[in-house]
């Protein structure tokens, strides 16, 4: 094959490549989001707008990914060809340049910060082969304007040719990507809960999706607690309640390892300073309070 005919290949798989980057981006995002309760949690750049522009851009950056990872599948056919297919790819090269700039900015004033890009797995600070990750994503996306729609390859040779040209890309992108060490750590050990480093907002996530919170939250009257510790996989956070006329303080105790950790509640009578024991099951509330 030709250098006119590898180089048309080249631009062709930027497109797959674009789309599945994008969209497994989108929804990293979106999943952390949904895990700490909060759109604004680990989002990258976002970090760096003002604090009531924070959540907006973060809904913005989620769903402009998702939608143009769609878009560039929707328009690589017959179906997309035109200026649908070139709208969607235009945008794209101005999200990723856009994305180049915010990630300089980023590394100058917040340089402890993740870049977000993968949600949970994007923790490492942003350094300068995230940022020339992302310039290569940016020229591939630039590549891909023009390129007709996309055809199943015609013969075995074109259909390998096409292969080595992602695996090669591919290997590029890995080699510029701190996530990629990062799935290899977690693949090859994990701490021991009691070491686990595990956000406060994915606790009190965990503590809001609880029978015991549910049970007992009408009881209490701060919105957050006036008290946080952690010993060993357990973490422990108070909150004033009243319980009729009886001022008490519960101890919620949510576990830090497993999907569905186990939460448990205690209580402390503020007058009479007798602390109540730990009851796993959810009883009546003023029946536990009066029972455990």
């Amino acid at each position: 094959m030709s250098g006119a005919g590898i180089l048309d290949v080249v631009r062709e798989v930027q497109i797959p490549i674009l789309a599945v980057l994008l969209v497994c981006g989108g929804a990293a995002k979106a999943a952390l989001a949904m895990g700490t309760r909060s759109i604004e949690a680990e989002t990258g750049p976002t970090v760096i707008f003002p604090l009531r522009l924070r959540r907006p851009a973060a809904v913005g950056l989620c769903a402009a990914e998702l939608v143009l990872g769609f878009g560039l599948l929707l328009t690589a056919g017959r179906v997309g060809a035109g200026v649908p297919a070139v709208a969607v790819r235009a945008a794209t090269v101005l999200l990723f340049t856009t994305a180049v700039g915010a990630l300089h900015e980023l590394r100058e004033r917040r340089p402890e910060s993740g870049c977000g890009c993968f949600g949970e797995l994007s923790r490492t600070p942003v350094s300068l082969r995230t940022i020339a990750r992302t310039a290569v994503l940016c020229l591939a996306a630039l590549s891909s304007i023009g390129v007709p729609p996309l055809r199943m390859p015609g013969s075995a040779g074109q259909a390998g040719l096409t292969l080595g040209v992602i695996a090669a890309e591919l290997t590029v992108l890995a080699l510029l990507s701190p996530e990629v060490g990062e799935v290899l750590t977690r693949m090859s050990h994990a701490d021991p809960c009691e070491l686990r480093e595990v956000p406060l907002a994915r606790t009190f996530s965990a503590l809001e999706a609880s029978a015991p919170w549910r049970r007992y939250q009408r009881f209490v009257v701060t919105e957050g607690p006036v008290d946080v510790w952690r010993e060993g996989c357990w973490r422990f956070m108070v909150f004033p309640a009243e319980l009729g006329s009886r001022r008490v303080e519960m101890v919620f105790a949510v576990y830090l390892a497993g999907r569905r950790a186990p939460v448990r509640v205690g209580m402390l009578d503020v007058a009479a300073g007798a602390a109540e024991v730990w009851h796993a099951p959810v009883q009546d509330s003023l029946q536990a309070s009066n029972h455990v």
